[in-house]
């Protein structure tokens, strides 16, 4: 039955607990998100429970190269691992809770190189044909909207707004940082529909609603072997692109920071983040 548990409520060795408090309190102090913290946690509590030591003084280098070696895992997920376990050892040599750091000589993951891969046309088809209402929501959130996992994970039916030009949704990005993505009419119906007595649109244990790593795997699940939902984010971005040629109109309507001088001093109107959004949300087949 234990198996069954998510990673964040089952119970680790008193000494282990007592670090992760201290660790994620830096992290508060740090100015970092719930999110963030979220899958910080769930990735050291996760590591603990595999390994079953009694104390993050009893894990090894070795076993900490087991893990982070599997072949299952993909680059991003084996760099958040990474990152974790180093900003998590930082804390527990400078707090004294130990004098060995077992990921000093773990190797730095490579970002990851590969050309986007946005879902194509077939994929779209097939999760809009097989994916329940609640899931297929969630994947129209990434496709339509360009959200990332964790946003999904924390739409509230207060998110929800009319713009001058529309609907809108308030997204709660990395960093704590928020953004405001103009939605399709259809888009925000379903959005509507889903929660018609106000509150989360997916309902959870943890923080009141379900966990970013959920929403990723229903997702997933009702696309081919292979491809992940981070892959509709890229078919948002691609699209928007083809139908608007406004880069940083797609930069704002993703979320990301901005790279370049230049575009930090150019203006982007909502109505063309707004077009966006509408191209990217185009039927299959439209012009």
């Amino acid at each position: 039955m234990s198996q069954l548990l998510h990673t964040l409520s089952y119970k680790l060795p008193r000494e282990w607990e007592d670090a992760l408090d201290g660790w994620l309190t830096r992290l508060m102090a740090a100015g970092t998100s719930p999110a963030t913290r979220r899958t910080r946690r769930a990735h050291i509590r996760s590591i603990a429970r595999q390994i079953g030591a009694q104390s993050p003084r009893d894990v090894t280098t070795e076993e900490l190269l087991v893990i982070l070696g599997r072949p299952q895992l993909s680059i991003e997920h084996r760099r958040g691992l990474r990152a974790s376990l180093g900003s998590f050892y930082r804390y527990c040599i400078d707090s004294g809770a130990i004098h060995s750091d077992p990921t000093l000589t773990l190797p730095n993951v490579r970002a990851a190189s590969a050309a986007p891969k946005p879902a194509t046309d077939a994929i779209w088809r097939q999760i809009l044909d097989t994916a329940d209402q609640r899931t297929r929501l969630m994947a129209r959130l990434a496709c339509e909207a360009g959200l990332r996992r964790a946003e999904v994970a924390c739409v509230h039916s207060d998110d929800l707004v009319n713009g001058i030009d529309g609907a809108e949704l308030i997204v709660h990005g990395k960093g704590n940082k928020q953004r405001v993505v103009p939605i399709t009419v259809t888009l925000a119906t379903e959005i509507a529909k889903a929660s018609p007595f106000g509150g989360y649109l997916f309902p959870g244990k943890i923080d009141g609603h379900i966990s970013p790593d959920r929403v990723g795997h229903l997702v997933s699940k009702v696309m081919p072997k292979g491809w992940s939902m981070h892959k509709l984010r890229h078919r948002f971005a691609t699209r928007g692109y083809a139908g608007t040629g406004n880069l940083r109109a797609v930069q704002e309507a993703l979320g990301h920071a901005s790279v370049a001088t230049t575009q930090r001093y150019t203006a982007v109107a909502s109505r063309e983040v707004r077009a966006v959004t509408e191209a990217a949300a185009q039927p299959v087949g439209a012009a």
